[in-house]
């Protein structure tokens, strides 16, 4: 039967079965799976009532239950919750992840067969699983113990062990370790806690675990020192402990390096102790060429393999091939069982693995490690870019670490950026930031999560190694099959990270650039903190000395959150924020990634300038109050003489109620208005007079001044933006007397090309005077009669 891509599903693979009542599981399964992953079970009606409603509190349990379409309504909303809004659904997982998720369904249905049938099936499926797989990775004569948890049959494999060097420990336990302690060997790049895991497990004392070093003067540094474990050995063995067991690497947690298993197995064979393999790097001896080092690994006692990520299957057990030849100490240590039920957990692995078939295996797994060697191609392509003069260039500051001999089909790539040839013109990273790894460090975790956030679907992270400190990742056997990464993918990251680079190289530049600009303004402190990726913070710093610690301390916050405010309102392309999430400087200002056209002098005189003004107008919003008071009783005063003024001038018959306005009909008064205006600053009440000729003279002087009023700022030009950055004619540090210079050029020649315009100009100065000039405040006494006339 042809299998497309699009036709052939879950649904047509189990329809064909025999069972009925199998096939009616699968197809419910298929239903369910699909609803599930595109959410659209629930109405708009029922989402808009889940936004208003949705509490995580438990109910209580129907008593008369519930069909299937609400409990899987519940299951979905569990799953996604508000997901909705954001645009995030569950990852798609194929057809080859739904062969897994219908195994465990399978396993469930499968187990209340009767006994004997359950027992033959599982057999079948056990023994065929594990002779793929022993196949596919090169593991002659090997058995198998699949596991959830994977570092379950490590713990297994410790129990074999120690069953065989202590032959009465199944009945003395403990007391057979006590006179002759064992110890386990595993290196230090191994995965965090997995030492101490096993120790818990076994419940054997942390002394029994030692941790031997890495290389320090020859060969990779995440490989496993081969000369002091020799000797780590033997002393053990001359102070009467027992060696057990060797975990070593095939493909390091962090950088994906190999230990050299074929003198490790060497050691294991002199010292009579096991040698356990694990790592990503085991994937690739399935592929046609693989490593030397890596093959060493076929020869080990045991290996833990992780085909669950390696594949794209979800929910696959990982599993533990070892050789031994006595079934009972196996039997014993837990990695056979008797029961049925327990060799069902290899049954989404047997499905998947005959879905996939021993081509599109090999397939996922060669895409990997292509994808791995293309992004270390384009890699070392970065790391050549240069100009002829190596002082004056660019270069490309990434440094690959997963460069390891023999190591022809790696599938883990780790870089960096560094500094070490980072260019010293227009900048000043020598002398200061040598030895900073604590501001590289942060630089790569931002650098990792920019990429990882652009490019999400090349499912690069953040490492830290213990020698080059934060690393960005690149592990598509982890990550490729379920993320769905292809060619493009890679192309997109590099091309990422190739415009990622010169911010790093401008950032590492102008910082130290930026401090000493910060340094030299009383008004503002330096905030040094390492973990922030960018120019750094600063806080601004009151001039008031008058003030007491707490009113200080409320006046630094208040005018700093100020500032912050506005600076984050400037049209720039800088990132203001209050620092980072734990920073321990409190009321700061952290300004982030540069670029090549940054000002950083600009940068500091704009903080400076705007902080003066949210001083200066704090310091008049503290008046107020007082300014108001005395004003309102200044105003009260005035108020109360005019009013008297006013009584006097037209006499008492006319506030008369009958009188008033009759006397008012036959003889009107003309009694002047006089404006009065609050002066804030000041705190006193002014006459309203000089405002008119004062508005008058400024639109005189505005319209004789207004080609002065065009900005010095280049069309598109953002502030803090040096104009023409990196040409030899413009200033490496400010671009304001560039920017008056190309102003005056463009003046001198529109003036020689507009020499008839002036007459008109001149009638337009004398229509703004006439204009300027009617706009004055009429004398008193003629308001009056002006009012009444436009009447």
């Amino acid at each position: 039967m042809m299998r497309s891509q699009t036709g052939f599903s879950i649904h047509s693979r189990v329809s064909v079965m025999m069972d009925p009542t199998l096939a009616e599981m699968g197809n419910h399964l298929s239903d369910a799976m699909k609803i599930l992953e595109s959410g659209k079970l629930e109405s708009e009606q029922g989402k808009e009532r889940r936004k208003l409603s949705w509490k995580d509190i438990p109910g209580p349990l129907q008593g008369d239950g519930q069909d299937v379409v609400s409990i899987l309504q519940l299951v979905q909303n569990l799953m996604h919750g508000d997901d909705d809004q954001q645009g995030q659904r569950m990852q798609y997982v194929g057809e080859q992840g739904h062969m897994a998720l219908l195994g465990h369904s399978l396993a469930a249905y499968i187990s209340v067969l009767e006994r004997e049938r359950l027992r033959k099936l599982t057999t079948r499926i056990l023994s065929d699983t594990t002779l793929w797989l022993c196949r596919l990775f090169r593991y002659e004569n090997g058995s198998a113990y699949y596991h959830e948890d994977d570092r379950e049959g490590l713990v297994k494999v410790c129990r074999l062990v120690i069953n065989t060097h202590y032959e009465d420990y199944a009945t003395e336990g403990f007391t057979m370790l006590s006179s002759k302690h064992p110890v386990i060997y595993q290196s230090a790049a191994c995965r965090p806690g997995l030492g101490q895991h096993l120790c818990s497990q076994l419940a054997l004392p942390l002394s029994c675990l030692c941790i031997v070093p890495c290389n320090t003067m020859f060969g990779s540094l995440h490989q496993m020192d081969v000369a002091l474990l020799d000797k780590l050995i033997r002393d053990d063995r001359e102070s009467g402990k027992v060696p057990l067991l060797l975990i070593a690497n095939a493909g390091t947690p962090g950088a994906g390096h190999t230990d050299k298993l074929s003198r490790l197995k060497e050691l294991c064979v002199q010292y009579n102790m096991w040698l356990h393999v694990e790592g990503v790097n085991l994937a690739t001896l399935a592929l046609g060429q693989v490593s030397s080092a890596v093959t060493a690994a076929t020869k080990c006692d045991s290996m833990t393999l992780t085909p669950g990520p390696w594949l794209g299957l979800p929910a696959v057990p990982a599993v533990t091939l070892y050789r031994h030849e006595d079934p009972a100490l196996s039997l014993a240590a837990g990695l056979t069982s008797s029961q049925p039920v327990e060799k069902l957990r290899a049954l989404p692995l047997w499905l998947s693995l005959q879905y996939l078939g021993h081509d599109g295996i090999l397939q996922r797994i060669k895409h990997a490690s292509q994808l791995s060697q293309q992004l270390l191609e384009h890699l070392k392509t970065l790391a050549s870019i240069k100009t002829s003069d190596i002082l004056d260039s660019e270069v490309s500051l990434i440094e690959a670490l997963c460069m390891v001999e023999d190591e022809l089909n790696s599938p883990v790539v780790v870089f960096r950026f560094s500094q070490d040839s980072a260019p010293s013109s227009g900048g000043s990273v020598e002398g200061y930031f040598a030895g900073e790894r604590d501001v590289l460090d942060v630089l790569n975790r931002w650098l990792g999560e920019q990429l990882a956030q652009q490019v999400p679907l090349s499912g690069v992270d953040v490492v830290e190694l213990e020698d080059e400190g934060t690393c960005v990742r690149f592990s598509p056997l982890m990550t490729a099959a379920a993320l769905g990464t292809q060619e493009n993918d890679v192309a997109a990251l590099v091309e990422k990270l190739g415009e990622m680079i010169p911010v790093l190289s401008c950032t590492l530049r102008y910082r130290q650039d930026f401090k000493d600009e910060v340094l030299q303004q009383a008004s503002l402190s330096y905030i040094e903190d390492l973990s922030w990726p960018g120019l750094g913070g600063v806080r601004y710093e009151p001039r008031a000395t008058d003030l007491d610690e707490d009113k200080r301390q409320h006046s630094v916050e208040k005018i700093n959150s100020d500032l912050l405010k506005k600076l984050m309102e400037l049209d720039t392309d800088l990132y203001f924020s209050g620092g980072p999430e734990f920073c321990e400087e409190k009321n700061c200002i952290f300004i982030g990634m540069a670029t090549e056209d940054l000002d950083v002098a600009e940068l500091v005189e704009t903080i400076v300038s705007i902080g003066r003004e949210i001083e200066e107008s704090g310091k008049l919003f503290e008046n107020m109050t007082e300014v108001v008071r005395r004003g309102i009783q200044e105003a009260e005063l005035q108020l109360q003489k005019a009013n008297e003024e006013k009584l006097m001038e037209e006499g008492v018959l006319r506030q008369i109620p009958l009188v008033g306005p009759v006397l008012n009909w036959f003889s009107p008064v003309q009694a002047s208005v006089k404006g009065r205006t609050f002066n804030l600053a000041e705190g006193c009440l002014d006459s309203t007079e000089p405002v008119y000729s004062v508005k008058a003279q400024m639109n005189k002087e505005a319209s004789l001044d207004s080609p002065k009023s065009i900005t010095k700022r280049f069309p598109g030009q953002k502030l803090f933006r040096r104009h023409g950055a990196g040409s030899d004619s413009v200033s490496d540090t400010s671009s304001v007397s560039q920017l008056e210079e190309s102003f005056r050029e463009t003046a001198h020649v529109q003036a020689n090309n507009a020499d008839e315009a002036e007459v008109p100009e001149e009638r337009h100065v004398h229509i703004v005077e006439e204009t300027a000039l009617s706009d004055q405040r009429v004398p008193e006494g003629q308001e009056t009669e002006s009012v009444d006339t436009l009447r």
